[in-house]
């Protein structure tokens, strides 16, 4: 992350604009937070796993899902889909060994009907989001003139 005197330097405008314009961001909820970028890899977890669970529709997936996140904290990401399993979880484990008990905690807590998984071989690239903003930067005047047009 670059300081907002550097942001300033690079675009060329004022401190106060770089700011001002990092508030507005905040406020709209496109900048959720700034935060270092941990790397399970380095202290170890190497091994990254996806982790489809079905559950036992009668719990529900709030409760499934909260009990997953209090219990097991090798699951770095977890969301609610669609398709064939009720939740995808994002899994990290320093070995085999260690990845095959993680499975096996995920299907003790109640309310996980089974699971299935897959390994990942390479990460090609994770939280990319730049070329998205880039893009919505393209499109942002047409935006407005749009907006403007139909008031």
């Amino acid at each position: 992350m670059l300081p907002v005197m550097e942001c300033a330097r690079r675009l060329g405008v004022a401190r106060g604009t770089v700011s001002s314009r990092l508030t507005r961001l905040h406020e709209a909820g496109v900048i959720r937070g700034i935060i270092p970028r941990i790397e399970p890899a380095g202290f170890g977890y190497s091994l990254v796993a996806f982790c489809q669970v079905e559950i036992i529709q009668r719990y529900g997936h709030g409760p499934v899902a909260s009990a997953l996140e209090e219990t097991i904290p090798e699951i770095i990401d977890m969301y609610t889909v669609t398709g064939n399993s009720d939740l995808q979880l994002r899994v990290v484990a320093q070995t085999a060994e260690d990845l095959q008990d993680i499975f096996d905690r995920i299907n003790r807590v109640s309310g996980v009907a089974r699971t299935s998984s897959s390994f990942a071989l390479h990460e090609h690239f994770q939280g990319r989001t730049l070329p998205l903003v880039a893009a919505c930067a393209k499109t942002e005047p047409e935006q407005e003139k749009t907006m403007q047009i139909d008031q």
